[in-house]
């Protein structure tokens, strides 16, 4: 059943993120019809694509705790493609179990995860905290009420969009669940039963937040890009 879902849902993810990329693409400038086809055009993908390795690498403008935030961000990044790859790959393609090799490198790389997560969630938590800007709505109604504009710190930030600050958020606390359900289930502290279903937790829970993670990269892509 979990095999069938999981399988469903990352199509299902990555289908939708397709769609609205083509859709809504990251310049949101018009352009004539001939511009929007060449955007499409082989030359201009590979350009999109080396560009997008580019993203990876660190700019002399930046400051040290920028540079902190980068390669932390990296690693976490490394380490959640390599526990996908060994926390999915024997389930959803091989219909087993974690199990071998698989279980030493995914536990070798999920303290390291553990660990970039916790620091990226203080060290960005400033950046994607939610405020009065996040809904024009809102705002206008705010602003016409308080007969007051309100403040650059409280407007919309532009590099960080709502959907980001969710998907983040949702992130961080499904790391919660995520870790705590495998760490809980290593100490002798329950029984078969709920051994077995604190494993199904946590593998519920990966499922949710490998799905929350991809969009969210997806959505710090298209802000890099645009």
């Amino acid at each position: 059943m979990f095999r069938e879902i999981a399988i469903t849902a990352f199509i299902i993810t990555l289908v939708v993120l397709a769609l609205h990329c083509i859709a809504f693409p990251a310049n949101k400038k018009r352009c004539p019809l001939g511009d929007a086809l060449r955007r499409w055009s082989p030359v201009s993908i590979l350009r999109k694509i080396v560009h997008l390795f580019t993203l990876l690498l660190l700019q002399q403008k930046i400051s040290l705790l920028g540079v902190l935030k980068k390669l932390l961000f990296l690693l976490a990044l490394l380490c959640f493609m390599v526990l996908a790859i060994t926390g999915f790959y024997p389930l959803l393609v091989m219909d087993k179990h974690i199990y071998g090799y698989f279980v030493m490198v995914h536990a070798t790389f999920a303290p390291v995860f553990a660990i970039c997560v916790s620091v990226l969630a203080i060290l960005w938590a400033r950046n994607h905290r939610f405020n009065r800007g996040d809904w024009p709505l809102l705002q206008r109604i705010i602003e016409r009420v308080t007969l007051r504009k309100l403040s650059a710190e409280e407007a919309i930030d532009e590099n960080v969009s709502i959907a980001q600050k969710i998907t983040f958020w949702l992130i961080i606390f499904l790391s919660l669940p995520l870790i705590l359900s495998i760490v809980s289930s290593m100490f002798p502290l329950f029984g078969t039963y709920w051994q077995e279903l604190l494993l199904a937790a946590h593998r519920w829970t990966a499922l949710v937040f490998a799905i929350i993670a991809v969009i969210y990269l997806y959505l710090v892509i298209r802000t890099q890009l645009k």
